[in-house]
């Protein structure tokens, strides 16, 4: 079953059918999608992980469902919705179906594969001429279309390099794997700098820095910076150059960029003009051009939410988020119960670095709408699976010798060890 779940994050992530029109023809994702569907109705290990945030996510799904059906322009919200509830049906099939550690490293590692599949992928079409021309300059695009834009291609690089950085901390593949993180680094980095995406890059520093605040070499860590970041900024095009120095000084730049900036901030107020107008729900998801007549979306996560979705989608968020944090100060004090050669395996890896993308995701979200992005929804479910493995880690542990599986009952309702507590 892991498999066919890491078969439709490739599906979904380089989306091959986009690239390849035949394969659209087909409805491949869709014929995945469905054996995917009938393999789980007939697989016998899966059930429902207890934890809050599926409730919370439940409550987010319904203020969506609201949104839509209230808005006049339902027609057009009409994709946004379907493609974000097929995200729900792979968080369904993903936290249903793997509960163990193995498990888990299966996912993460799949996971980074195919996002460094998809890097490869559209590096290989960039050096053969494939690109956008934007803001006065050549930039870099995903192979596919639905994420393929420079920003949302720069996004989905951003939020995947805390699980790497997880993957780094955990010593998956030993220096073999230090070396392939190492590479993917490199490449995400590059990539980033190729789009030409100012939020993407501010991500990107913003990321090296909780990196290099984490790291016991802190001081050596970012000198290196210090020295790499000139030399791969004058290792740009000029008009590369140009555009990312407009961060710090917009008047060199052309006055659409100025403009790009600038939209960010009135894509907030005009969601809060929305938001007033019809409170309850929005004028509903996907809508946004529709409703305000503008040619591009609200580039801020903040008004598209209560523009879009209104308070019915603002409570469910909010739940959302607090249920992330209650995991990961959960997992947190769960780590504190175990012996510190246990504190760099994945279980407790892997929720720092949902905590990370969290952060980021909600950071970005002020020059980018990422509400219905897929990455709340997917390290969601990684969360929740790190959670129940963790707690049976501990279970197990203050069983002093019993099994995983056999201290399993018990697991949510562990107690902190006296000789270990923090």
């Amino acid at each position: 079953m892991r498999w066919l779940l890491i078969g439709y994050m490739f599906l979904f992530i380089d989306r091959p059918f986009e690239v390849w029109p035949w394969l659209g023809d087909l409805h491949v994702e869709r014929v995945y999608m469905l054996f995917t569907l009938a393999v789980w109705a007939a697989y016998p290990g899966k059930r429902w992980l207890p934890n809050a945030q599926h409730a919370a996510y439940a409550l987010f799904a319904s203020g969506v469902v609201t949104a839509w059906a209230l808005s006049p322009w339902a027609d057009k919200g009409l994709p946004t919705v379907e493609d974000w509830f097929k995200i729900v049906v792979f968080y369904v099939l993903l936290v249903t179906t793997v509960h163990d550690e193995k498990g888990l490293k299966h996912i993460a590692v799949g996971f980074l594969m195919v996002m460094g599949l998809y890097l490869l992928h559209s590096f290989r079409e960039y050096l053969g001429g494939r690109h956008t021309y934007r803001m006065g300059i050549a930039r870099m695009v995903g192979v596919d279309t639905t994420l393929g834009d420079p920003n949302s291609f720069g996004a989905s690089i951003i939020y995947a390099l805390p699980i790497v950085a997880a993957a780094w901390q955990s010593n998956l593949g030993g220096r073999l794997g230090k070396f392939t993180i190492a590479g993917y680094v490199g490449l995400s980095s590059m990539c980033i700098l190729l789009t030409g995406s100012r939020g993407s890059l501010l991500g990107l520093c913003v990321w090296f820095a909780v990196i290099v605040w984490g790291t016991r070499y802190r001081a050596r860590a970012a000198l290196a910076l210090v020295v790499a970041a000139p030399l791969a900024f004058v290792a740009l095009p000029d008009s590369l150059q140009n555009r990312f120095e407009t961060i710090i000084n917009p008047e060199v730049g052309p006055a659409n960029a100025r403009e790009s900036g600038q939209g960010r901030i009135e894509g907030f107020f005009t969601g809060l003009n929305l938001w007033a107008n019809s409170p309850l729900s929005g004028v509903g998801p996907g809508v946004w051009r529709a409703a305000t007549g503008s040619k591009i979306e609200s580039h801020n996560l903040y008004g598209q939410l209560v523009g879009e979705t209104g308070t019915a989608g603002l409570i469910g968020f909010v739940a959302v988020v607090v249920c992330f944090w209650l995991n990961l100060r959960a997992v947190k004090r769960m780590k504190a119960s175990l012996p510190p050669e246990q504190h760099n395996d994945l279980i407790f890896t892997l929720p720092r670095a949902v905590g990370v993308a969290l952060f980021l995701l909600l950071l970005m979200g002020a020059v980018g709408h990422n509400l219905f992005r897929f990455t709340w929804l997917w390290f969601g479910g990684f969360l929740i699976i790190a959670r129940h493995c963790a707690a049976r880690r501990v279970a197990a542990y203050l069983a002093e010798g019993v099994s995983e599986a056999e201290a399993e009952p018990v697991a949510e309702g562990w107690v902190v060890h006296p000789a270990h507590a923090s």
